[in-house]
Order: structure tokens, then sequence, then C-alpha cells
């Protein structure tokens, strides 16, 4: 077996795929313990997470529907019906939040970003890791200020994606992968 053997199994399961159980409460306290063991210049903690179950999936695609209603009042119904039901698959969303200091002398806005999007792929890693299946997604939602708010974030934070996480119902599908030759050169001075 190759070192490298798990990040080449790694794929994304989609939401309507997963469902409960969601990781218990030992299994969640590991899992973010270990997602935020990311690469964090300057050790801003660029990163805080808020955690979207039970009820609260459900309310949250409710009030996102409306907010979409307000911006696009004539788009097709299935377009809400989709916002309302976006989060009831997965019984466990991890809503990864940046938070941004765009002035910071030392340490550039996109440093932190990134450093908020390796602790939302150390979630989807540590997921398959205990045994569950999980997605990262955006949407409309993730760039949606009404949304932000609903959310709570502050005027510096946005959304760097939604994780979805639960119990594989369905088996996802292996997808095409680059092909190096397409993607790695050498630089050559």
């Amino acid at each position: 077996m190759s070192p490298l053997d798990f990040l080449n199994s790694r794929l994304s399961v989609p939401s309507r795929q997963l469902g409960e159980p969601a990781p218990s409460v030992q299994q969640l306290e590991q899992l973010l313990a270990a997602a935020v063991r990311a690469p964090d210049h300057g050790k801003l903690t660029p990163a805080r997470l808020l955690l979207i179950r039970g009820e609260a999936r459900g309310k949250l695609g409710a009030a996102l529907a409306a907010i979409h209603h307000r911006i696009e009042p004539n788009a097709p119904e299935a377009a809400f019906a989709k916002d309302r039901e976006r989060y009831t698959f997965a019984p466990l969303i991890v809503c990864v939040v940046a938070r941004i200091d765009e002035d910071h002398p030392k340490i550039p806005a996109q440093e932190q970003i990134l450093s908020a999007g390796c602790v939302a792929y150390n979630l989807l890693l540590g997921a398959q890791a205990l045994g569950y299946g999980a997605q990262w997604l955006t949407g409309w939602a993730a760039y949606d200020r009404d949304a932000a708010g609903l959310l709570g974030l502050a005027a510096n934070e946005r959304v760097i994606g939604f994780v979805h996480i639960g119990t594989v119902l369905k088996p996802a599908v292996e997808g095409p992968r680059p092909v190096l030759t397409d993607i790695v050169s050498e630089l050559k001075l």
C-alpha cells in the first residue's frame, strides 16, 4: 500500500447521497480539531466553523429561498425548491467562514482565504478518514451579503464553503482526473 493511497482515493460524495448518522460528538470534536490544523501564516486563525444540523438545516433553506425570491422574484419555482432542500440531505453541514484582515501589515488577504480553504479541505479528508462521505459546496448563498447576515457573518467574513457530511447512502462515482502532462510544467530560466 502506498502512503498516498488515501489521497488518491479521495472523492466527494454528492450531498444528496449522504444521510444519517452524522459523526458522533466525539468524532465531530476530533474532526474539527484536525481540520483546523491548516497552514496559517502569522497564526491569525483566519477561519471559524459554523455547525448547521437538526432543524436549522431546513430553516436555513427556507430563509435562503426567501432571500432568493426577493432578489429574483421571477426565477422558476424549481430554483426556490432547490434552495429549500439544499441543506436537508446530509445530517451535518459545516460552514467554513474566512475572517479576513484586509489591512494586515504582513499577511495578504489571499493567504488568509487559502488557509480557510485548507480547513474546508481538511474537513473533506477527515470525514473520509472517519468513514463518512462529504462534499464541499458553495452556491449563490456563499457570496450573498443578505445570506451572510442570516449566517451571522461580520463585514470582514465570507463563506468559503458549506461542507456537507454524513453516512454514504450511495457510493460516489469516480470522475475524470487531470492528466499530469497537461497541467505540469517546469520552470526554465
